[in-house]
């Protein structure tokens, strides 16, 4: 197994257990955890539901658990390979990690980072950054957003 597909498959394993025994599918397992019962979930590769991101073409998401349009939620998104996005912020706080590609990160005042399969990085309080994926291969992340996930645009000119 080559170092890269040892990354994917230990990350992989590492986002489903850290993950998996809060994400829900339907209402009644996430009551289930609520009240304190055990509940599970799997969701297989082939059984993510992926929909394009308006305003972003090439740009897809698969929730897992919530519905990023309107809260809280844990998903994937894919970025095509060379994708691009300027200076921008998201408004709820969020962790991500890199399944595959590799994604260049330049935070407001900080150098560019690269960072692929298995990296992590997170962002709080709206911290201003740009976004890209290099070419040669799409990017998954796997986001974990403390609330509705949105892409505000720099404000300042």
């Amino acid at each position: 197994m080559s170092r890269t597909a040892a990354h994917i498959t230990a990350l992989t394993v590492m986002v489903f257990l850290v993950v998996a025994p809060c994400l829900a599918a339907d209402p009644a397992p996430a009551k289930a955890a609520r009240a304190g019962g055990p509940s599970a979930i799997m969701i297989g590769a082939s059984d993510l539901r992926w929909n394009d991101v308006p305003d972003f073409p090439g740009v897809k998401m698969a929730a897992l658990q919530g519905d990023p349009n309107a809260g809280a939620a844990h998903f994937f998104i894919k970025l095509p390979a060379g994708f691009s996005a300027p200076l921008h912020f998201h408004n709820p706080d969020h962790w991500v990690a890199v399944v595959s590609g590799t994604i260049l990160l330049a935070p407001e005042e900080l150098p560019e980072k690269r960072l692929g399969p298995g990296s992590g990085f997170g962002f709080t309080g709206k911290k201003r950054h740009t976004t890209k994926c290099a070419e040669g291969a799409d990017c998954v992340l796997f986001v974990d957003a403390r609330g509705k996930w949105d892409v505000v645009p720099d404000e300042k000119k």
